[in-house]
């Protein structure tokens, strides 16, 4: 995936976020990720059933990257088990800390490929992720 490819997989996601809307459906767990230096502020609701994350949503304000990342990350983690998306957030993890990782597992996250680069924008990258692993280590 070249540079271009992944601008564009960022922008897209950016302007046309998945699942970007609040839910007040008590089924869902909620938790709230931000970053105290800028206005990145998201509030993630997750429904998981039969130990399967059947949906997630979001709202809030944040940067591009913090919101396409949170979209692309709810469109890779809908239908995983709690032990799949564990392992889907540990590689992207991997992946901006320039550790090992499987790139098949990412899929559209590898837009986040050189982010190590910009170190302030790994941590707006990694924000909903935050967010959904005080959700999923509540199921150990």
């Amino acid at each position: 995936m070249d540079e271009n490819m992944r601008r564009e997989i960022i922008m897209e996601h950016y302007r046309t976020p998945l699942n970007k809307h609040r839910t007040e459906d008590k089924n869902y767990q909620f938790v709230n990720t931000n970053n105290s230096s800028c206005i990145d502020n998201l509030d993630i609701f997750v429904k998981i059933e039969n130990n399967c994350i059947s949906d997630i949503c979001f709202d809030g304000e944040a940067c591009a990257i913090s919101t396409s990342s949170t979209s692309i990350m709810i469109r890779n983690l809908i239908g995983k088990t709690i032990q799949e998306a564990k392992e889907y957030i540990e590689n992207f993890e991997h992946m901006i800390q320039e550790m090992d990782y499987d790139e098949d597992l990412l899929k559209e996250a590898l837009a986040y490929k050189e982010i190590y680069k910009q170190g302030n924008r790994k941590h707006c990258a990694y924000l909903p992720y935050i967010g959904i692993k005080k959700i999923l280590d509540k199921y150990e």
